[in-house]
């Protein structure tokens, strides 16, 4: 008779796939087979299809609609103006910034692809045909596109629906073009460090108009069941509890009767968290015809009439010491917000988290005030992968390092190393306010700078400027430094709330009485392997092997309320409530492991995937023998089953940082900046599973090359959108993508239940102004001090001319 070895410790950690294994992801089975099920693949008896009539202007008077036209079309059902709108009080919809916006354009247009007219029809293409059967009659007004301008005394009246109403969402409104002014800190404490300063240095930094442009569009689908008066949703959410909220709001109809869903999404990147006039105008066709409605937009739809990111103009002021010590920061941003404000921004903070602008850097004080305005674009505003506006305050602080690096003639490695903030100093509060939970700086930038091989690199570059000035060769060789950190996890509710919902997240777990589980959260899934990294964190917390573990989202009439996937906070927050959630479960694990081992709790302890009696192993019960038991145990004082829900607030944000280091080749009589070679260190604090970060951050990257070198949606003078198409928007293929070296140190964060920090935007982060640094490095020792993104080859040339540098 064979007697069956029990497996090794080590075996059943292998089996579980828990917290730090490089488990596969589970989705992408069906991704790669394409069996996922997007919003575009739904199809529904009767479905009609909508699409939209759009505005060819920048800034335009609308004085007639005629769709008699349209109407006559066979196949076409119905054509919705603001007219018709009005009197369901629908014309209107509140944004996320506390702003409206107008879901068909209500007299006037405001920027060009504005929605005017929603045609619905019995197939998309008719729908398409019949839009240009829609007569609109516009007077074409003057076009606002540059903020600087905006506030000007002759300046257009744009938002003529609130141009008597001088008090916003946020505060007193000094323009009929002005959204609001926020600011933090100590500005006088601050100029009078500029004032004092030895040294002192000043920049007016662009972050330029960019779009997330995920592979998937938006879309959605509304059906309206008037028998048991039911409103489904199915879209492109990267926030379905938040969705279904508003569109109570806006409709009137009870929240239980609206059913919102997510199925698998291509992408958000934040440009699927707002609410657009394709959902309501889907929606309300559905009530009207009482048949289901589709609207998918198109790719220039998508990158032209939704959400936009960054668009702020930031003038930094730093003041130092001559060793180098900066004794303070002044920071003014000029935020484009287009024609509404619909940012996607926690409400208390109209600019996000733009004062981690100090970085990563012990500065005694600070000061940032921001200025949104009106402009005749497109409105947005989004993080587009990364937390809310710190991409933007890391761009601005990395590139003001390095313009004060060049005037002190240091390092610019050395200036950070010297007011990097101290391991020792964490818990840290920084002057503009957030307590940053963890770091260690010094150790991350050191093991960097040795994985280059940093002071060759630098004697390299010196060789390469020699060889240039002796005409041996026309290339230039940049070298870019970038330590950023990060502040994610939004959020605590004392901090953040978007429209009154405070930003907890939840985790709701069902034990099977076989001992297999499903969990569901209040998350979505975007591309980021929620489905394998969060089954793996329950894996380690309640000791069932991840591949037992379905996990389930986007459905709001099946998982607990949270308010979705954006800006790295789905494992801050929601994978915090997966632990908890985890830990309800063992707590009463262990109740019943105890009455089935006849001891008392105190006497067990938690081994791997199992209660043993202490001092004792060979006593002991396995999670699959305690969820069998709880469904057939009359256990005193316990009720049957082993379920537990969690509704996470986070005492502090995370803050993960990293260190990253990128080398260019520019050829100066062509402005082609070959990427040589980009080093990038991140610490997330804990690792759920190293091979999806890895993964996160080669995407990252990606994106953060194509921000740094090549995306720019820009305006003409008259509210012509450039850039609205892929033959013009930049996206980086596998060609043009270098090879990514990656590493990482782990400094868990004190507060989180794992230790985990996110990382999914982080190399978006510290990736633009590395590469935007090795730019401005390369031409640094001919005087420049800096150059606007985006680096394509023509503004590089550009740059180059400018020095007298090209042939």
């Amino acid at each position: 008779m064979n007697v069956q070895t029990p497996p090794t410790d080590a075996e059943r950690v292998e089996k579980l796939q828990g917290l730090g294994s490089s488990r596969k992801r589970v989705e992408d089975a069906r991704f790669t087979q394409g069996k996922g099920n997007y919003v575009d693949d739904i199809k529904l008896p009767g479905m009609l299809f909508g699409d939209f009539v759009r505005s060819p202007y920048g800034h335009a008077r609308i004085n007639s609609i005629n769709k008699d036209a349209a109407l006559a079309m066979p196949g076409v059902v119905a054509v919705l103006t603001a007219e018709d709108l009005k009197p369901l009080n629908l014309h209107y919809m509140p944004t996320l910034a506390g702003d409206v916006q107008a879901v068909l354009a209500d007299e006037k247009v405001l920027f060009q692809n504005q929605e005017v007219a929603f045609v619905v029809a019995e197939d998309r293409y008719i729908a398409a045909d019949a839009t240009e059967l829609v007569e609109v009659e516009y007077e074409e007004l003057p076009a606002l596109v540059d903020a600087f301008k905006a506030m000007d005394d002759d300046a257009p009246l744009l938002r003529e629906d609130i141009k008597d109403k001088m008090e916003g969402a946020h505060g007193p409104r000094k323009h009929h073009n002005h959204i609001f002014h926020w600011e933090e800190g100590d500005e006088a404490g601050t100029n009078k460090a500029l004032q004092d300063a030895e040294v002192t240095v000043e920049e007016m930094i662009t972050y330029q108009r960019v779009h997330p442009c995920p592979l998937e569009t938006c879309g959605c689908v509304a059906s309206m069941d008037k028998i048991n008066g039911k409103l489904t949703l199915w879209g492109t959410f990267q926030a379905p509890h938040a969705v279904r909220t508003v569109a109570s709001l806006i409709t009137n109809i009870p929240e239980h009767n609206i059913r919102v869903v997510s199925p698998d999404i291509g992408g958000g990147f934040g440009n699927k968290v707002g609410v657009y006039p394709g959902y309501i105008c889907s929606a309300v066709a559905s009530i009207v015809t009482g048949v289901p409605i589709k609207w998918v937009e198109d790719r220039i739809e998508n990158l032209t009439a939704t959400a936009f990111a960054r668009d702020y103009h930031m003038t930094g002021k730093l003041a130092a010491k001559k060793d180098g010590t900066i004794t303070g920061l002044h920071c003014h941003v000029l935020a484009d917000h287009g024609a509404f404000d619909a940012c996607a921004d926690p409400t208390k903070f109209p600019a996000g988290f733009f004062h981690i602008c100090t970085g990563s850097y012990d500065i005694p004080v600070a000061y940032c005030g921001v200025d949104g305005v009106y402009t005749n674009k497109a409105p947005g505003g989004v993080a587009y992968r990364c937390s809310f506006r710190v991409t933007e305050a890391a761009y601005m602080i990395e590139r003001m390092i390095d313009i004060l690096a060049r005037k002190l003639d240091m390092d610019p490695v050395e200036l950070r190393m010297k007011n990097f903030i101290n391991k020792d100093q964490f818990p840290y509060t920084s002057a503009l306010g957030w307590e940053y939970d963890s770091g260690d700086y010094h150790t991350a930038m050191e093991k960097a700078l040795e994985a280059v091989d940093y002071q060759a690199l630098r004697a390299e570059q010196a060789e390469n400027r020699a060889a240039f000035e002796r005409g041996e060769t026309r290339k230039l060789m940049g070298i870019g430094i970038a330590h950023f950190t990060e502040i994610v996890g939004a959020g605590p509710v004392k901090n953040c709330d978007i429209l009154g919902l405070g930003m907890f997240d939840s985790c709701e777990i069902r034990i099977h009485p076989t001992g297999s589980a499903i969990a569901r959260l209040g998350t979505i899934s975007q591309g980021q392997g929620h489905a394998t990294t969060f089954a793996q964190i329950l894996a380690t917390e309640i000791g069932i092997p991840a591949e037992d573990i379905t996990l389930e989202e986007g459905d709001t009439d099946t998982a607990p309320y949270g308010l979705g996937t954006y800006g790295s906070r789905s494992t801050p927050v929601a994978g915090a409530a997966t632990a908890m959630a985890g830990r309800k479960i063992r707590a009463k694990a262990q109740m019943i492991a105890a009455y089935l081992l006849e001891v008392h709790e105190g006497d067990l302890e938690w081994d791997i995937d199992r209660f043993q009696v202490k001092g004792n192993p060979e006593a002991h019960k396995t999670m699959k023998e305690i969820a069998f038991a709880s469904y057939n145990q009359a256990i005193p004082g316990l009720e049957p089953g082993l379920e537990a829900v969690s509704y996470y607030d986070p005492p502090n944000m995370t803050y993960p940082f990293g260190a990253y280091i990128c080398v260019v080749d520019i050829d100066v009589d062509t402005g082609v900046t070959d990427v040589r070679s980009f080093y990038a260190l991140d610490d997330c604090g804990t690792r759920i599973n190293p091979m999806i970060i890895e993964g996160q951050v080669h995407g990252g990257l990606t994106e953060a090359l194509a921000i740094a070198m090549g995306q720019d949606i820009s305006y003409d003078e008259i509210g012509n959108v450039q850039g609205g198409s892929l033959m013009d928007f930049y996206l980086p293929t596998a060609v043009e993508t270098p090879l990514w070296q990656t590493d990482h140190t782990t400094t868990p964060s004190p507060h989180h239940p794992i230790g985990a920090k996110g990382v999914g935007e982080s190399p978006n982060v510290g990736g633009v102004p590395a590469f935007s640094n090795a730019v401005n490095d390369a031409f640094a020792h001919k005087g420049l001090t800096h150059t606007q993104m985006p680096h394509d080859h023509w503004r590089v040339w550009k740059t180059a001319q400018k020095l007298g540098l090209t042939g």
